[in-house]
């Protein structure tokens, strides 16, 4: 499905992919349009596998605040109905981001409420603006959370951390979530940009393969038993091995160089 132009922009730079929501005037509040914007771009940045890093970030000055309140009630009598159709789309797009075979980097540039505060926890990185904060903000809505938050935060903040965030809906500020561990880092408003360049970069120079299935065994080590785990991580180490990242690695680091990933496919 493709998105309408307001939705979402697709940026490429090199193997950087750079998917920006785009309804600033909306505070880029999530609708149906734009969670199929969200999965369409997840797919596409999936299939291309000269894309090797992938930045989620916010138009404007907030970096998303959660459902469409005003679509919500545009719906009237059928919110549940809308609530299903707009929760599921959006699950699909997040469960791509989240087992694509890249890495993530998700940059808050402003508020992130709702299930803005959900699409900013599936990055492998949370570069967060000095200036944002993050809220459930769920329970002012009469509404339980969506977008995996009840799944992601606590195993990022700890449940009884978890629980106070949601069931209050307290503003958790940059700094504070990065000390709880829900932002990677923190940074001054006006060197966002070029601190996200850098690790997307730096990340886009790795060995994509290879962090892939990391993701995918942090992922879904989440509910493994211990022995399951070791035994996924046996059979992942192994294809691994097999791959011309692992003998480039190898090579690079027999030779004291510097490993060539992109040229290792």
């Amino acid at each position: 499905m493709s998105a309408e132009p307001a939705a979402l922009k697709f940026e490429r730079n090199g193997s950087i992919a750079r998917l920006v929501l785009d309804r600033p005037a909306a505070g880029n509040a999530i609708d149906l349009d734009m969670a199929a914007a969200l999965l369409d771009a997840a797919q596409r940045c999936e299939a291309d596998a000269s894309i090797r890093c992938v930045v989620l970030t916010g138009a404007g000055r907030m970096f998303c605040a959660g459902g469409d309140i005003t679509a919500f009630s545009a719906a009237g009598e059928a919110i549940p109905e809308y609530l299903r159709q707009l929760a599921t789309s959006l699950h699909a797009a997040l469960m791509q981001l989240a087992r694509m075979r890249k890495p993530l980097i998700t940059v808050v540039n402003g508020p992130a409420a709702g299930a803005g505060l959900s699409l900013a926890l599936i990055g492998d990185l949370v570069l967060a603006a000095r200036s944002a904060h993050f809220s459930a903000a769920y329970g002012s809505l009469g509404l339980t959370p969506d977008g995996g938050m009840s799944w992601w935060l606590p195993r990022v903040v700890g449940l009884r951390r978890a629980q106070e965030i949601i069931l209050t809906g307290r503003r958790v500020g940059a700094e504070e979530a990065a000390a709880l561990g829900l932002a990677t880092l923190v940074v001054d408003d006006a060197a966002l940009a070029e601190q996200v360049q850098a690790y997307a970069q730096r990340l886009a120079q790795a060995p994509t393969a290879a962090i892939g299935a990391a993701r995918r065994l942090l992922i879904e080590g989440a509910t493994r038993s211990l022995g399951d785990q070791l035994d996924a991580e046996v059979e992942s180490i192994v294809a691994a091995g097999a791959s011309a990242e692992c003998r480039e690695g190898v090579a690079a680091f027999l030779q004291k160089r510097k490993p060539d990933f992109i040229g290792s496919r």
